[in-house]
C-alpha cells in the first residue's frame, strides 16, 4: 500500500484510481458501499489489488442527479477516509465543495478530485493551495441536473482543451502550484457519446495542454451504447468492464497519467501490458 502523503502518485505505468462511491444513487454502484464496514473493506481491497488512489465520493454526479447538503456529504465520506487513511491507504476525495475537501484532507485524504474544475466553489483553490494537495481539475459546464443541455460544441476537442487550459491558469493564479495539477476531459459530463469518443481518439491534444491527464470512462453509458444488442438495448452497467479495459489501454497508449475505474485489478493488468509492450520496443 502507498503511505499517506500529499503527493501525486507517479508510477512507471498508467496510474489506477479505484472508485469508492458511498452514495445511494451513483449510476454503477450506488448503495453498494453505504455502510462503513462495506466501504472500508472495498477500499482496502482495491488498495491491496494495486490501486494508486482510492477515490471516495459522497455525492452522485450521474446525469440528472440531485445535489445533497454539504453536511450529508461530509457525514458520508469522513468516517471512510479516516479508516482507510489510518490503514495506510492513499485516498482522494471526489467533491466539488471546499468545505468537504478541507474536512477530507484533515481526515487523511491526499488528493482532491474536483469534477467542477474549481468552478462550483470559489473557495476550493484556497483550500487546495493551503493544504498543498494535488488537484484534479475536470472539464465541467454545469451540475448534473443541467449537463445534458450543455453538451454543445463546434469542436469538442479544441473547446475542452481550451477550457481546461483556462482552469489550469486560474488555479495557478490562485496559488496552486502547476506541478500539483491534473486535468480530466470529463467524459460523460456535458458530452454525448460522439464527444466522448472524439476526446479518447485525440487524447494527445489534451496531453499537450501540459498537466498530467486522468481519464474516467469506467462503465459509462457511451460504452453501453456501443455494446448495444441487436435490438438497440444498451449493455447493462455491470457488463461493460471489457470495454472499460479497452479505454484504459487507449489512455495508457496515449500517455495519460491515470484512469479512474470501478474494477482495479483488470485495469491495472491492462496498464501493465501496455508498459510491457513499450519496453519490448
Amino acid at each position: 500500500m502507498i503511505p499517506p502523503a500529499r503527493v501525486l502518485p507517479r508510477p512507471l505505468r498508467c496510474a489506477v484510481l479505484g472508485i469508492l462511491n458511498v452514495t445511494p444513487d451513483s449510476f454503477s454502484d450506488g448503495g453498494r458501499y453505504r455502510g462503513l464496514g462495506d466501504a472500508v473493506e472495498h477500499g482496502r481491497r482495491m488498495a491491496a489489488e494495486g490501486a494508486d488512489l482510492v477515490d471516495v465520493g459522497g455525492e452522485s454526479t450521474r446525469p440528472g442527479a440531485a445535489r445533497v447538503e454539504a453536511a450529508e456529504e461530509v457525514r458520508r465520506v469522513l468516517p471512510v477516509i479516516r479508516e482507510l487513511a489510518g490503514a495506510g491507504v492513499a485516498v482522494s476525495i471526489d467533491t466539488t465543495r471546499a468545505r468537504v475537501a478541507e474536512a477530507a484532507i484533515e481526515a487523511g485524504a491526499v488528493v482532491v478530485n474536483d469534477v467542477s474544475g474549481g468552478l462550483a466553489d470559489p473557495d476550493m483553490a484556497k483550500v487546495v493551495a493551503a493544504a498543498g494537495a494535488p488537484w484534479i481539475l475536470m472539464h465541467w459546464r454545469g451540475h448534473s441536473r443541467d449537463m445534458r443541455q450543455l453538451a454543445t460544441y463546434a469542436d469538442v476537442v479544441a473547446e475542452v482543451a481550451r477550457e481546461l487550459t483556462d482552469r489550469v491558469a486560474e488555479a495557478v493564479a490562485a496559488g496552486v502550484p502547476y506541478e500539483s495539477l491534473v486535468i480530466d476531459p470529463g467524459l460523460g459530463f456535458a458530452k454525448t457519446g460522439a464527444h466522448n469518443w472524439a476526446l479518447l481518439a485525440h487524447l494527445d491534444r489534451l496531453i499537450a495542454v501540459g498537466p498530467p491527464v486522468l481519464v474516467g470512462a469506467s462503465r459509462k453509458s457511451f460504452l453501453g451504447t456501443v455494446l448495444a444488442d441487436s435490438g438497440g438495448a444498451p449493455r447493462p452497467v455491470d457488463d461493460r468492464e471489457d470495454a472499460t479495459m479497452a479505454t484504459t489501454v487507449i489512455a495508457a497508449l496515449a500517455g495519460a497519467w491515470g484512469v479512474r475505474v470501478h474494477e482495479v485489478r483488470r485495469n491495472l493488468d491492462a496498464a501493465r501490458a501496455v508498459v510491457a509492450t513499450r519496453d519490448a520496443r
